[in-house]
């Protein structure tokens, strides 16, 4: 008689056990008698169930029309304000720069022939060419810039958008 050595099947994998526990003992003969009753059949019509349901969801996933890319066509703000934004704020530090949110987040920078630093951050909000589009917020280190600077920096932006569209022909 050889010596007791049982399989146990787990879920993962298959653990040899050297001593069986009586619950978990499996005798040759009961599985024998297992893959010669229906058990193998509902196994087998289970696994086929599975795998047509698997396929199932795999074609209805794939529509067969390519993914929209993110690329210009998305981008919902006006690309000449964006440059300009981009231009006029040049010498501070870009932080972050989202054109799908239209959102330009700056560092502190001073600017030529300054001494104050400043920071900016920019909001396109439309695809529009309009002053509404843009939304501009400047801080120094002691807080937020008067109402004036704030202005000759929006008006500066503006100016600078349609000098690109005028030379870009979009007239």
């Amino acid at each position: 008689m050889g010596s007791l050595f049982a399989f146990v099947q787990c879920p993962l994998r298959i653990v040899p056990c050297d001593t069986p526990a009586p619950s978990l003992h499996i005798s040759p003969t009961w599985f024998t008698r297992l893959r010669g009753s229906g058990l193998t059949l509902i196994s087998t019509i289970w696994r086929k169930a599975l795998s047509v349901l698997v396929l199932g969801a795999l074609v209805a996933c794939g529509s067969g029309t390519a993914p929209t890319p993110r690329g210009a066509e998305n981008v919902a703000v006006n690309r000449y304000l964006w440059a300009a934004s981009l231009d006029v704020l040049s010498f501070l530090p870009v932080e972050s720069a989202d054109p799908f949110t239209g959102v330009i987040t700056t560092g502190f920078g001073t600017p030529p022939g300054g001494s104050r630093a400043y920071r900016a951050t920019v909001q396109v909000s439309d695809p529009a060419m309009d002053a509404r589009s843009l939304n501009l917020s400047l801080l120094t280190t002691s807080g937020p810039v008067a109402l004036e600077t704030q202005r000759a920096v929006e008006n500066a932006i503006l100016d600078r958008a349609r000098q690109l569209r005028i030379a870009d022909g979009a007239l």
